[in-house]
């Protein structure tokens, strides 16, 4: 079974520092995109980071750019989200997503509708 998993959520004060984990088994996707996205109360899902493939590009939105960083271990199936100087507004669950394909353009790996496999979700509390 092809399976994502979120660890590394918790609670935080506004300032600090939080380091997510997504490990991927089942399958390898070391050559295909892996990101992250998260989703306020109340909010759609909106896209954060992505990670095009073992040494590829990254990409991030304007809001996170600057404070959180996306990396991939070297056998490319585990992704982490390295989130710095958080504020009350990233106080959202985070979920991991894997594609299965490959994408010429930014723009394709910001969409959710662009990943097939979608971890469980992990809550991000920034208290102010």
């Amino acid at each position: 079974q092809v399976q994502l998993v979120e660890s590394g959520g918790g609670l935080v004060q506004a300032g600090g520092s939080l380091r997510l984990s997504c490990a991927a088994s089942g399958r390898t996707f070391s050559n295909y995109p892996m990101g992250w996205f998260r989703q306020a109360p109340g909010k759609e899902r909106e896209f954060v980071a992505a990670h095009r493939w073992s040494g590829g590009s990254t990409y991030y939105a304007d809001s996170v750019k600057g404070r959180f960083t996306i990396s991939r271990d070297n056998a490319g199936n585990t992704v982490y989200l390295q989130m710095n100087g958080l504020r009350s507004e990233d106080t959202a669950v985070y979920y991991c997503a894997a594609s299965t394909s490959r994408y010429s353009s930014a723009g394709y790996y910001t969409k959710t509708y662009n990943y097939d496999l979608w971890g469980q979700g992990t809550q991000v509390t920034v208290s102010a």
